[in-house]
């Protein structure tokens, strides 16, 4: 692991402790204390971005104060013929799975159909769980610690770039068998993409850390 990248580790744990301490601390010193552990875990996620800490201060309440690890959902839309629908991403120019943060109030199925057709103008329909990654140990570049909840879906109708709100964050979209994937993968992205097309063939279940459901 890189420094950068142990850092944010480090800091990534002193958010949660922080966060969850102050869901439960009574007293104002306890409070107090907690806040300090946030503010060094700012100063950490600072120094590791190499982003100034005016830029990550806004992020306190959104961000830093929530506890346990952030939740992700990604799509991994496959047709009768065996292609998968992949976005490159406006943010870095890898192709890469249509999905991004659930929201409150709405299931991780929910938040996959939506975050595809935001990204895509795709409707699909959830057919079964292709696993629960961990960022850590499946490429994602972040400095949070995320999971990623992968769904194995069916395209329902395309609605086209003009169904698709979210298409700023998008610079292509494209349907592409196994053996044909572009190049230029998201690194997060490489070792989820042949497990959807496993799953895809029913050749096992769910896979969650490191292991497949028999």
């Amino acid at each position: 692991m890189k420094t950068a990248e142990q850092i944010a580790a480090w800091a990534d744990k002193l958010r949660d402790i922080s966060a969850m301490g102050l869901q439960f601390a009574t007293s104002p010193y306890e409070r107090d204390q907690l806040r300090q552990v946030q503010d060094i875990a700012l100063e950490m996620f600072a120094l590791a971005s190499g982003q100034p800490l005016s830029d990550w201060e806004p992020l306190r309440a959104p961000a830093l104060s929530r506890p346990t690890p952030f939740a992700a959902g990604d799509a991994a839309v496959i047709d009768e013929a065996g292609r998968i629908l992949l976005i490159k991403r406006a943010d870095n120019g890898k192709w890469a799975m249509p999905g991004g943060f659930l929201e409150v109030g709405e299931t991780s199925a929910e938040g996959v159909v939506r975050e595809a057709r935001e990204e895509t103008g795709v409707i699909c329909r959830p057919v079964a769980v292709v696993g629960v990654f961990d960022s850590r140990l499946c490429g994602t570049s972040s400095l949070h610690h995320i999971y990623h909840l992968l769904f194995l879906c069916e395209p329902v109708e395309d609605l086209g770039r003009n169904g698709a709100t979210h298409a700023h964050e998008v610079l292509d979209t494209g349907w592409f068998h196994q053996d044909e994937l572009p190049e230029g993968i998201d690194p997060g992205h490489v070792g989820r993409i042949p497990e959807a097309f496993r799953v895809w063939r029913r050749e096992g279940g769910a896979f969650f850390d490191g292991f497949h459901d028999a």
